[in-house]
């Protein structure tokens, strides 16, 4: 099935091609107008801390919803949205390591886990573009690159690690508009963390993204990064927990919720 095929779907149609296996790609660009979240799913001994990690890195992190223990529907996200079959692609680490990327994790849900949804950069896409600026992945049909910074974040417990960025380059004018503009998500990462010299954060070079694919940076742009909701990963590999399950950089889950409740004037 074609991205242009699904770009006029609802999100609840989306999910529904996700769960029966007809969508198992990058989702941005998808359900424009409505945000999209990350995922980390932990057991709820694991639970405190990460969400203390959230509260003390609202930049990577912005918390959305949290689940009951071991429920699996999130109903302020969707009412008919199934954590465990609703992502086109997981990821699954056991004590730091990732062990495995399925396309759904019926399998492997207990009792104990609880889900944290974080606000993801895919959500203000969509005005970005209405606004005339060009997303050169979605231009490109790739996933968005990912990088690993040396900008430590706060830790809480266990939980510590790199600030993990997005890129998307940008015409200095354009890179402008786009501070305005993002600056009105403070729930889906707000404003750019850092324009210009990739060095001066630690990236060596911005065509070996660390998550993601590399894109085309054309003469006179400038690379614009906004923090990623890829950052718990990187935190979780230094905590261990014995179990968590989260999207597949890129991958991520489709809600109901619309991007105008989290903009701010």
């Amino acid at each position: 099935m074609s991205s242009t095929s699904l770009i006029s779907q609802s999100p609840s149609e989306l999910r529904l091609a996700i769960r029966q296996g007809l969508w198992r790609k990058e989702t941005s660009g998808l359900a424009p107008g409505y945000v999209q979240v990350n995922l980390v799913i932990l057991p709820a001994k694991d639970a405190s801390d990460f969400h203390r990690f959230c509260q003390k890195n609202p930049k990577p992190c912005p918390l959305i919803a949290v689940s009951e223990v071991g429920d699996p529907f999130v109903p302020f996200l969707a009412a008919d949205l199934d954590i465990r079959s609703d992502v086109p692609r997981y990821r699954v680490f056991r004590h730091g390591e990732l062990v495995a990327e399925p396309d759904d994790i019926s399998d492997l849900w207990r009792d104990d886990l609880v889900t944290f949804a974080l606000g993801c950069s895919f959500t203000f896409e969509h005005s970005l573009i209405e606004n005339g600026i060009g997303i050169r992945h979605i231009e490109q049909e790739r996933n968005v690159p990912m990088y690993r910074t040396n900008v430590p974040t706060s830790p809480a417990g266990a939980f510590q690690g790199p600030l993990v960025v997005t890129m998307r380059p940008m015409k200095a004018a354009d890179a402008i508009r786009a501070i305005q503009i993002t600056s009105r998500f403070p729930g889906v990462h707000g404003a750019p963390v850092h324009i210009g010299d990739p060095a001066l954060i630690g990236i060596r070079d911005l065509a070996q993204p660390e998550y993601g694919d590399a894109v085309t940076i054309n003469e006179g742009e400038l690379p614009v990064f906004w923090a990623c909701g890829v950052t718990p990963q990187a935190a979780l590999m230094h905590a261990k927990p014995e179990l968590c399950i989260t999207h597949a950089p890129g991958h991520m889950l489709l809600t109901d919720l619309r991007n105008n409740d989290y903009s701010v004037l």
